[in-house]
């Protein structure tokens, strides 16, 4: 299990996340958030817990992926497949996801939502995951944000799994902080 806590004097994050089904326990406040929430870790199979508080829904999106995002990063087995590629079609929209969980953030979208293109670019900052959206058409914002997180959801369980050999010419990466004296 992965806890990941951010306090700011905007926000208020509780995140658990787990490998498991994809079960999920979300409260934000923000319906479509859950909504977003309850999906990727559905299509993930990752079990989510969140609870979370915010002054501003950019706020509480932002803070809320950032927390995502990083427990993502931290719970990758070092000999994870890495890569996911999914394409999801929802009624009219159809979305590309492509990813790489190799450590190097890079976002490229947009969607047709500027706080849930925010709220991906975010997620790729902190799960340190090179994320690819491609939204290939959709006319309803609904459906192409939904698809898109069915579609990350996807390409993250690919990712996750256990390949039994480190996918990188470089071997295993450490990255340590130490701290001085």
């Amino acid at each position: 299990m992965t806890v990941v806590v951010r306090e700011t004097k905007e926000t208020t994050i509780r995140c658990e996340v787990v490998p498991g089904t994809g079960l999920a326990t979300v409260a934000t406040g923000e319906r479509f958030l859950d909504h977003m929430l309850v999906t990727f870790a559905r299509y993930s199979g990752l079990d989510l817990s969140i609870q979370a508080t915010g002054d501003l829904p950019h706020h509480l999106i932002e803070d809320v992926a950032i927390c995502v995002g990083a427990a993502v990063a931290a719970m990758l087995p070092p000999t994870a497949a890495r890569y996911g590629d999914r394409t999801i079609p929802m009624d009219e929209a159809l979305v590309h996801c492509a990813l790489d969980l190799g450590g190097r953030p890079f976002y490229r979208g947009p969607l047709p939502s500027s706080l849930y293109d925010h709220w991906m670019r975010s997620f790729s900052d902190h799960a340190r995951a090179t994320l690819h959206l491609r939204v290939l058409r959709g006319r309803d914002r609904h459906h192409v944000v939904e698809a898109a997180f069915k579609a990350l959801g996807l390409a993250v369980r690919d990712a996750f799994v256990d390949s039994g050999a480190v996918f990188s010419t470089k071997g295993g990466v450490a990255l340590r902080i130490e701290e001085p004296g």
